[in-house]
């Protein structure tokens, strides 16, 4: 069996931050009408983005995309 042991990828730590990344867009979700999107960073492993701080995702970071949680904030009553 080939392992590669030229790099310092390690999956628990990319999970880690996938989970940091998803808690984070939960916990914002609840306070905003805006969708919380999770995006892979290259430095980060992953990002937690609002859809209200950009509007409409530039196609670059729409690519990026991994999961998205909805604001649970509603106007209608």
């Amino acid at each position: 069996m080939h392992t590669c042991s030229h790099h310092s990828y390690r999956a628990d730590a990319d999970q880690a931050a996938f989970i940091a990344a998803m808690d984070k867009a939960n916990a914002r979700a609840q306070h905003s009408y805006f969708t919380q999107y999770v995006l892979t960073d290259s430095e980060a492993g992953y990002v937690t983005i609002d859809e209200g701080d950009y509007g409409a995702l530039p196609d670059l970071l729409m690519a990026r995309v991994v999961d998205a949680v909805p604001g649970r904030f509603s106007d209608e009553f």
